[in-house]
């Protein structure tokens, strides 16, 4: 039986401070901004992750207290916090926390060393296509993966080259390629 129902006290205990760490969760998020939670990227997610299991931790370890965990959460929110406002007005920042976006494909060639750097095989890159909508691999002029891990698919009846997503991203080893041809 203790493992369906141990006691009150336990269950006022996570009453009590779960909603008192829910409340707290909302007012630190409205304090800090929508970024703090967004899976913007791998380190975004991590640091979501890692919210959650402070809350978790908080609603069910006895030897936690409502003050330790509020703490825990605070330091974690407030340290995304500062390492997003750092990423913004450094670029040196940025570049070790956020991961560059890849072109795997552009203008009909996959490129096989970036796509086995960030470990995407051929059929991912096609099903990612698929999904977007397109029949053809010949309306897509590039599929990158971007810093969330998520592919962005880019329609070849993209209007004028100069204004593409794509001048960013380096695409040197694709022209290497066509030199080959």
């Amino acid at each position: 039986m203790k493992m369906f129902f141990s006691d009150w006290s336990t269950i006022s205990r996570i009453a009590v401070v779960g909603t008192l760490a829910y409340l707290l969760l909302i007012v630190v998020l409205r304090v800090f901004g929508k970024r703090t939670l967004s899976k913007m990227n791998a380190f975004d997610f991590v640091v979501t992750i890692a919210l959650g299991s402070i809350l978790a931790t908080i609603l069910t370890s006895k030897d936690l207290t409502l003050i330790d965990g509020i703490l825990a959460l605070v330091i974690l929110v407030l340290l995304q916090y500062i390492l997003k406002k750092l990423t913004i007005h450094f670029k040196f920042a940025d570049k070790v926390v956020i991961s560059e976006p890849t072109l795997l494909f552009y203008e009909g060639v996959f490129d096989f060393e970036a796509m086995k750097k960030e470990r995407v095989s051929e059929e991912e890159i096609l099903q990612a296509v698929r999904s977007k909508g397109f029949a053809s691999m010949s309306d897509v002029l590039g599929v990158v993966i971007e810093a969330s891990g998520e592919f962005s698919i880019l329609s070849n009846k993209a209007a004028d080259p100069k204004d593409s997503t794509l001048r960013n991203i380096n695409k040197e080893h694709f022209q290497s390629y066509d030199q080959n041809d």
